[in-house]
């Protein structure tokens, strides 16, 4: 199978993943869940879904489409298209499946997939997590990661507006 294949077929629809998922289980596999918009990929967040991924065996990324990023972040965003974000995040090798999402929130993933471990970046607390109720009550844990200070979109796309 060539490399691009590969790359593509660890983008899955909800109901393919479950099923995924369910074989990493019997194996004994710990799965972490963590999910963002991951517009225009910086430090910040290759740093931060390593670390997430450190902390199990598989990593899902549940990512949200370009109708969930236009409805929580406005007419202008995404930067980039979201088959194109999630081509970019199955590309890592330590990320095992991408999801895409219409919500504005995981809240649907994660009770579907029922993570071993939900991990959000530091500008979270265990109480704001959304799902981690879910987690915790099917003997999970929620894992708060720092953040790398000074990388974000937000401030990437306002350096790129300033400069124009």
């Amino acid at each position: 199978m060539d490399k691009l294949a590969l790359l593509r077929n660890k983008i899955f629809a909800l109901d393919e993943l479950v099923h995924v998922v369910s074989g990493w289980r019997l194996q004994s596999q710990t799965v972490v869940f963590t999910n963002g918009c991951f517009d225009i990929m910086h430090r910040g967040h290759v740093e931060y879904l390593a670390q997430a991924a450190s902390l199990g065996n598989r990593l899902i990324v549940g990512l949200n489409s370009d109708q969930s990023i236009f409805k929580l972040k406005g007419p202008n965003r995404p930067i980039i298209d979201g088959y194109s974000r999630a081509e970019l995040l199955a590309s890592f090798q330590f990320i095992d499946a991408v999801v895409l999402f219409d919500d504005e929130t995981p809240i649907n993933l994660i009770t579907a997939l029922k993570p071993n471990v939900l991990a959000k970046g530091g500008d979270y607390t265990p109480e704001t997590i959304v799902g981690a109720n879910i987690v915790t009550a099917n003997g999970g844990r929620v894992a708060v990661i720092p953040i790398v200070a000074g990388y974000s979109t937000t401030n990437i796309i306002k350096k790129i507006a300033s400069q124009a």
